[in-house]
């Protein structure tokens, strides 16, 4: 495929991240009025998802015809070496209540290593955006992780789907908690480790995400100073895997409290 300028690829995402995002802010403020289907347990997708995947693609696609594109409604069209991995609107759930802890989220994969990630927020109005190399920014201005040594230091945002089994997350908790820590449930995985990179959380971690919701966000705490797990090891891309992020000495922390193995960057 041809070549082309990281930063203006950068810049394309950013774009249509926010014309999506005012697409789904349109949409969550007559959200009563939309329809919606069960796609299993605590899993929700509304017309306005699918609509707003619909714009992404088509902008992408026009911007990008060579590229791929993975996409949480519309499944994958394999393209050139790049892929595009979107979700149109992370925290459905959250959404359809009327509670904006929700978010557009878009990333760029090469291969094993994500390019770029884009994950805004339209109820706050905060776009987040990290190139690989190129450091993570909010609304353009440079961001860092937290300057947390202990996990008594901050928050740590736990996830969860019914995709793994309650006991694989339930024990962190109260190990957490013991350990002088706090948690937050976001809603959003995608926004969650925004805040991570942001500093307004010190770690992310949740059993298993789908790619579309977790690639953007790790990109973003991996290049604001943080340590991440290797997500797309193995079949990460298209089965998921486990995610944890985080400040560099909280990492450490939170990988023996969840009792994972070593599989960071």
């Amino acid at each position: 495929m041809p070549t082309i300028d990281p930063d203006l690829r950068l810049a394309a995402a950013c774009a249509v991240a926010r014309e999506a995002g005012a697409l789904a802010l349109r949409r969550f403020r007559a959200r009563d009025r939309l329809a919606v289907e069960r796609k299993g347990l605590q899993d929700l997708v509304s017309e306005a998802d699918r609509e707003v995947e619909a714009l992404i693609r088509t902008r992408l696609g026009a911007l990008f015809p060579e590229d791929g594109i993975l996409g949480e409604e519309g499944g994958h069209a394999p393209g050139g070496a790049a892929t595009w991995v979107i979700d149109p609107i992370d925290g459905t759930w959250c959404f359809l209540n009327g509670i904006g802890s929700w978010c557009v989220s878009l990333a760029c994969v090469r291969g094993t290593r994500i390019e770029l990630g884009v994950v805004f927020d339209p109820c706050a109005g905060e776009l987040f955006a990290a190139r690989a190399g190129g450091g993570a920014t909010l609304d353009g201005a440079p961001i860092r992780v937290a300057e947390a040594t202990g996990l008594s230091d901050g928050t740590v945002s736990v996830g969860f789907s019914h995709r793994s089994r309650p006991e694989e997350i339930a024990p962190l908790f109260g190990l957490l908690l013991a350990a002088g820590g706090m948690y937050h449930r976001h809603g959003s995985g995608a926004l969650g480790l925004a805040w991570v990179a942001c500093g307004r959380l010190i770690g992310y971690l949740e059993p298993h995400m789908n790619s579309w919701d977790a690639l953007a966000g790790l990109l973003l705490v991996e290049e604001a100073g943080g340590r991440v797990v290797d997500f797309l090891a193995g079949d990460g891309l298209l089965a998921g895997n486990r995610v944890l992020a985080a400040a560099p000495t909280v990492f450490p922390l939170l990988e023996r409290l969840a009792g994972w193995g070593r599989d960071a960057r």
